[in-house]
């Protein structure tokens, strides 16, 4: 018989919904140091140097937040535990997790889909995990799970689980397998199903609009880990973004031109690709750089495929619809489609070359400014503006996404996608939580030198 004695760990047992959890409601065990005699009943005892305990028991650390807000100040580290699957609950270690300017902005609350704040986890006080995007290894699964077993690799098959922690558990239904095999973690977790947008809502409402009353208003924002492990994380919101923006609003012949701006951004280095794939010419923007810098960079995005690489500077130039042209063959061939993450006039900018009939479509907003949209590209270029939002489209369609996510992954197999820049960030049992919230606070800021990604080791 076990004794508790004085400031030993006190084992709550944690449920969505009541006291005693259901048969298909995870139990969560949080540790609380507490004053009481002993208590004559067996107990399971925590092995502070692992994570599975004598009881089968997976200790976890999760980042939270209790309210919206900055998140170097809202953010906190909380270590509880997770109790043995049943059923067809699945208990998950985290290989690789990105950090997206679309999971900020929930943080801040100001990003359209927000999580629910609960107790789920013991937290004090109701609190939500940030994260959308994840590559998982399932380290146990309930017997009533026949989808994955142990040691598969799955990634999110809904936005909104949560994959800033170690561990957990979650329902069946709720993961996708993965085909692990010549991939890394990062590689799967960022290509992209449950997922954020790139460039997200950054504290802005977007809005077009038209000199005439001719559309309504659409718009949104949207969005987004992988060397295979970190690889694996990624493939579910940057690469599925541009394949689907590439292949769902106009049909590209070979041979046909595009333009995008936010060239060198996850999604505009995916869509690069896929284009260059597909026998498709494209026009690549990106921001202004210092010098050799500048240089460099339109080099990296022509070693990708981009056919012609530009500034925003450079695109807003009186001359530039004229270089266009001699592009284009005079405008024989045309730029059937822009991708635009930029807004605000640089969208503009981007929609004044485009052959009639053309469709821009708008994953994001980093400038914060509306697009003024003029009546004479409605009424006599008849040019289409559509909104996409890649997580609401992977929610609406599971299976497409399924197909998308295991075409892009097998290319990457074959070495014919190069993965994004990342910057990775590392995450063992003992990582302090100064040094995970700093990377959260660096995905917002300035250049980056690539994709921000959590690495996780010894947890």
């Amino acid at each position: 018989m076990l004794h508790m004695h004085i400031k030993s760990p006190k084992i709550l047992l944690q449920s969505p919904l009541s006291t005693f959890p259901s048969p298909r409601q995870p139990w969560i065990i949080t540790r609380q140091l507490y004053h009481t005699p002993a208590i004559h009943h067996k107990t399971p005892t925590i092995d502070r140097q692992r994570t599975i305990s004598t009881y089968g028991y997976t200790q976890a650390r999760s980042l939270v937040y209790p309210k919206h807000g900055n998140s170097s100040e809202v953010l906190s580290l909380h270590t509880h535990s997770i109790g043995p699957p049943h059923s067809t609950l699945v208990t998950l270690r985290t290989l690789s997790a990105p950090l997206n300017p679309a999971d900020i902005n929930q943080i801040q609350g100001t990003y359209p889909t927000l999580p629910p704040f609960t107790n789920t986890l013991g937290t004090p006080q109701p609190s939500a995990v940030p994260g959308n995007e994840a590559c998982f290894e399932v380290l146990a699964a309930g017997s009533g799970v026949k989808s994955v077993k142990k040691g598969d690799w799955v990634i999110a098959k809904y936005t909104g689980l949560g994959t800033w922690r170690t561990h957990l558990q979650v329902e069946e239904e709720k993961v996708v397998r993965i085909e692990k095999d010549g991939l890394r973690s990062e590689q799967v977790g960022t290509v992209g199903v449950s997922v954020l947008s790139e460039y997200a809502l950054r504290d802005v409402t977007l809005d077009l609009f038209f000199t005439e009353s001719l559309l309504p208003t659409l718009l949104i924002a949207q969005r987004r880990a992988g060397r295979i492990i970190a690889n694996s994380g990624f493939i579910k919101v940057n690469p599925v973004t541009a394949y689907r923006m590439l292949k769902d609003f106009v049909k590209l012949n070979e041979g046909d031109w595009w333009i995008q701006n936010g060239a060198n951004s996850g999604v505009g280095r995916a869509a690069i690709q896929l284009g260059k794939r597909w026998g498709h010419n494209s026009i690549a923007v990106v921001r202004s750089r210092p010098g050799e810098e500048g240089e460099k960079l339109k080099k990296e995005l022509e070693a990708l495929g981009a056919t012609k690489v530009v500034t925003d500077e450079e695109m807003q130039q009186r001359g530039f619809k004229d270089q266009v042209k001699e592009w284009t063959n005079c405008g024989r061939s045309p730029i059937k489609l822009a991708l635009n993450c930029v807004g605000g006039d640089a969208a503009m900018a981007m929609a004044k070359p485009l052959s009639s009939g053309a469709c821009m479509v708008t994953y994001g907003a980093m400038s914060k400014s509306p697009m003024r949209v003029g009546a004479s590209m409605l009424i006599f270029k008849d040019l289409r503006f559509s909104g996409f939002w890649v997580s609401k489209w992977s929610d609406a369609h599971p299976e497409e996404k399924k197909r998308t996510v295991d075409e892009l992954l097998e290319m990457m197999r074959r070495g014919e996608f190069k993965d994004t820049p990342m910057v990775e960030v590392g995450w063992d049992w003992g990582t302090e939580k100064e040094v995970l919230v700093e990377a959260v606070q660096g995905t917002l800021e300035g250049y980056r030198k690539g994709k921000g990604v959590f690495v996780f080791g010894d947890t």
